[in-house]
């Protein structure tokens, strides 16, 4: 009987060990599968967070090349209408240039002695530009006011003061003064400035004004002044540049004979009034 299982029981040892998948595995060996397995695990979710980040970070990418194209394709357009803008005030200069020239001479108009000192004045000072040819003399404001301001500076006082003794002058006696004021394409951004001048058209005017104002102090006749602002719309460069954006921001002094037909000057119309 002994003999008998003994022999069943190594028969049943002989079929297991055999038999294809039945295999005995350490508890070491499956501990250390199990956490590898783990590990895999956690890197492949690792993997697709990073992936996921990847994805977020190229459609922010792309939604800030979208805007950067639109902003580009915005200021290529507004180029376009500076240059624009300032071909057709060429042309329109050119051609008021030729009617004044037909109409009365600008030149002619202004006497030779009143001409040389306007022209040494604009020597002794670089921000002052003179033109003999049609008696107009340009200030930078930059150098007349500080931004988005109507008071003078110091220095900018002592050289109108002798542009003003220049054209208080016996022989300048017969000239008319218009005091025109400029300014480049962007809206005034502090508050306080903004309030006080809602735009441009505002702010370029009171600076003419301050001109003519303290031309008026020096004992310039008021009955030969004219003031006028035309804001940004009279550029003379493009507002790209803060180099373009300063020469557009300008006073203009325009010295004229007493013929020079002026519109709203009646007496230089009297065909009209």
């Amino acid at each position: 009987m002994k003999v008998n299982r003994l022999l069943l029981v190594c028969s049943l040892c002989a079929a297991m060990t055999a038999a294809p998948g039945c295999l005995f595995v350490p508890k070491t060996h499956l501990s250390a599968s199990q956490a590898r397995n783990r590990a895999l695990a956690e890197q492949g979710r690792a993997q697709l967070a990073e992936i996921e980040n990847v994805k977020i970070h190229a459609r922010n990418i792309e939604d800030q090349l979208i805007r950067t194209e639109e902003e580009l394709a915005l200021l290529e357009k507004e180029l376009g209408l500076d240059r624009k803008q300032l071909v057709n005030y060429r042309r329109e200069r050119a051609e008021l240039h030729e009617q004044f020239k037909g109409l009365a001479g600008l030149h002619a108009g202004i006497p030779a002695e009143v001409g040389r000192q306007l022209v040494k004045l604009s020597e002794e000072y670089p921000s002052l530009h003179f033109d003999p040819a049609t008696g107009i003399s340009k200030l930078q404001t930059d150098i007349l006011f500080d931004t988005a301001q109507t008071q003078l500076k110091p220095g900018a006082e002592k050289m109108l003061r002798e542009l003003v003794a220049v054209l208080k002058s016996p022989e300048a006696s017969g000239l008319k003064i218009l005091v025109v004021g400029h300014t480049d394409n962007r809206r005034i951004a502090k508050r306080p400035a903004r309030e006080k001048f809602p735009n441009n058209f505002h702010l370029s005017t009171a600076r003419a004004h301050a001109v003519a104002n303290m031309m008026c102090r020096e004992g310039f006749p008021e009955q030969r002044l004219g003031v006028a602002g035309f804001g940004s719309h009279q550029p003379i460069a493009p507002n790209v540049t803060p180099q373009d954006r300063r020469k557009n921001r300008r006073v203009e002094i325009f010295v004229m004979a007493a013929d020079v037909p002026v519109v709203g000057w009646t007496e230089s119309i009297p065909s009209l009034y």
